[in-house]
């Protein structure tokens, strides 16, 4: 039987992931990429190498979030997170969001891999999803 998850699991859930389904709209058009992130109870946290959803995000910040924990097809919870995109521009803020990145990752990630090999490739984008709404579901 589906049920909601309150707001508290919701955000539980959301927590305790580090992959999740970014949506945005990109020349008119849904866009859906993976990402991952870390979520610090009122955000949720990426970092990226410049592209589609970047620029998709800075023309158009409302976006949305969604997440999965599955054991079978009877036993899952799906989350999605409502928010705006805000880039992390500023030193403090931006290292603060880093070092929250690196601590859930503490493996070199692809977009760090490539800094790291090419002095020559752009600077990752460090941003979050603003949450304003988060809903959720489960099964079993």
């Amino acid at each position: 039987m589906i049920a909601k998850l309150s707001e508290e699991e919701s955000f539980a859930l959301l927590s305790s992931r580090r992959l999740a389904r970014l949506a945005c709209i990109a020349d008119g058009e849904p866009y859906v990429v993976p990402v991952n992130y870390v979520c610090d109870d009122i955000s949720i946290i990426v970092h990226s190498l410049p592209g589609t959803k970047i620029d998709a995000m800075r023309s158009n910040p409302r976006v949305c979030v969604q997440i999965d924990e599955i054991k079978d097809q009877f036993n899952w919870a799906s989350v999605l997170a409502f928010g705006n995109y805000k880039e992390m521009i500023s030193g403090a803020a931006r290292e603060r969001a880093m070092a929250l990145l690196l601590a859930g990752f503490p493996d070199l990630t692809p977009v760090e891999s490539v800094i790291a090999r090419d002095a020559g490739a752009p600077a990752p984008v460090i941003f979050r999803v603003l949450i304003d709404r988060v809903t959720g579901i489960r099964e079993g």
